[in-house]
């Protein structure tokens, strides 16, 4: 590795978290905001927005402390100060897709290989002990994400609550990726929670080659899915290992590593309480995260 490269890499990370450059459109992006709006305009462009809502999710801020370092770094730079109140209302009402920031780099690969995956987010930071002694218990938000396995950026996502089981989240994801111009998808990869038909046949029809591990106790029948069948036959009578080695499953941890580092970068919680909002800080991490790892 070049470590220069690297730590360089790493210095230009922090400049998206402040790079109030986007006054440069600022006036153009305006005047198409408020193009044949009805009522009161628009003041801050929705580029502003995103910015200050990198900052907060990046540094763990409320609303009121990220007013603040606006004011330290933009006083002067940008036309005005969004109050907090605007700050919160407008970053909750941005669309924010992480296809967004999955650009053209694609068109270059025929297709890509992805893993598909979930993992749980706490929705307080409330300690251990509090939870023990009162037992209280607020639960957990689930995030389901296909990641391309050679650069590791989240190119779906989809925010749930704990109780919506994995496999019934897959065809969402699938279709997001199918409405992409830049993604063309060749393979795979998930766990023992996919294993169902539905799920084979999901990535069977949008023209995926579904490696997923099946369960312990899968059996050949008729009524299954193809894929079904021939994972089962691969799986089961042949040597498991074997399996794993031949379609390089190991892929799929890439997954894991991406969830490490979501966690690790912005913590393994929300500070929202509302759960639309809730579902908006994750996008703006997962968002994020794309961008520093482009990078």
């Amino acid at each position: 590795m070049k470590w220069h490269v690297y730590n360089q890499s790493l210095v230009r990370r922090g400049e998206l978290l402040l790079a109030f450059d986007v006054i440069d459109n600022w006036d153009v992006e305006l005047k198409e905001m408020n193009k044949d709006k009805i009522g009161e305009p628009f003041h801050y462009p929705n580029t502003f927005l995103l910015l200050l809502g990198y900052a907060k999710v990046y540094f763990h801020l409320p609303y009121r402390q990220t007013k603040g370092i606006t004011q330290g770094h933009a006083k002067g730079k940008v036309p005005s100060i969004p109050h907090y109140t605007t700050i919160n209302r407008r970053i909750n009402r941005l669309n924010i897709k992480v296809e967004d920031t999955v650009t053209e780099e694609f068109i270059n690969d025929n297709s890509i290989i992805i893993a598909i995956d979930s993992t749980g987010i706490k929705v307080t930071n409330r300690s251990q002990w509090l939870r023990d002694k009162w037992n209280i218990r607020k639960g957990y938000l689930k995030i389901h994400v296909a990641v391309d396995v050679k650069t590791k950026k989240i190119i779906s996502l989809k925010v749930t609550d704990e109780h919506v089981h994995d496999g019934k989240v897959l065809h969402r994801l699938v279709e997001d990726i199918t409405k992409s111009k830049h993604v063309i998808v060749g393979k795979a990869f998930a766990d023992r929670a996919y294993d169902s038909n539905d799920a084979f046949r999901c990535l069977a029809d949008n023209g995926i080659l579904p490696f997923i591990k099946v369960r312990k106790n899968a059996k050949v029948k008729k009524t299954n899915n193809i894929f079904t069948n021939l994972s089962v036959i691969s799986q089961r009578k042949n040597n498991l290992q074997g399996w794993k080695d031949s379609v390089s499953y190991g892929q799929r941890w890439i997954a894991e590593t991406v969830f490490s580092c979501i966690k690790g970068t912005f913590g393994e919680y929300v500070y929202s309480i509302k759960f639309k909002n809730m579902v908006k800080e994750m996008m703006l991490k997962a968002s994020l995260y794309n961008k520093m790892i482009s990078i």
